[in-house]
């Protein structure tokens, strides 16, 4: 009879917070959810922010602009100006920054001390290791951030370019531009008057 009784209860409990998991159910700005869809999810913080979801939400507060992501770059910028009805800008980075190749850390395991400073720096934990023990890369976590680099003090941690395969190739964001014509000539070399 008490498991009855208990059956009972943890049915009508069920049932109330099942109502209350749909009644009272928060839901989330999609226009956030779909900035932060196109954002590179390296959670750097090269944007000033502290990853790419508080990015995505001062986009969409109107408290950040759309050019401050560098892993992101120029096509991320694009994407966003395209989804938000913005005009492009461009991007508050240096140029070779933005066109540098995607790449990872790699610790030299026999120089490091295993002081630990580089998981604390990591924000998305693809360093391994314990206290003076060495530590690792977990190579297909890590975002290429750079944040790793500066803690470490005996400078054993290197970026080191992503080969580019057909795993980790991505076809680029196509970029139109109008070219317009200031030579005064029309298709047929003609001089327009």
């Amino acid at each position: 009879m008490a498991i009855i009784v208990l059956a009972g209860i943890a049915l009508i409990f069920g049932l109330l917070l099942g109502f209350a998991a749909v009644r009272f159910k928060v839901e989330g700005d999609p226009i956030v959810d779909k900035i932060d869809s196109l954002l590179p999810q390296s959670q750097c913080g090269k944007c000033t922010l502290p990853g790419c979801r508080p990015y995505a939400e001062a986009i969409a507060n109107g408290e950040a602009d759309i050019n401050l992501c560098p892993p992101g770059g120029e096509s991320t910028m694009l994407a966003l100006a395209d989804l938000l009805d913005r005009e492009p800008k461009a991007l508050e980075v240096e140029e070779e920054v933005v066109d540098a190749p995607k790449t990872v850390a790699v610790i030299d395991e026999e120089n490091c001390i295993g002081c630990t400073l580089c998981i604390k720096a990591c924000p998305v934990d693809a360093i391994l290791g314990t206290n003076k023990m060495m530590h690792t890369v977990i190579a297909d976590e890590c975002t290429g951030c750079d944040l790793c680099l500066e803690p470490c003090p005996v400078d054993c941690i290197v970026m080191e370019p992503i080969p580019e395969t057909v795993r980790t190739w991505k076809w680029p964001y196509p970029v139109t531009s109008i070219a317009v014509d200031t030579t005064g000539y029309t298709a047929n070399n003609e001089v327009e008057a």
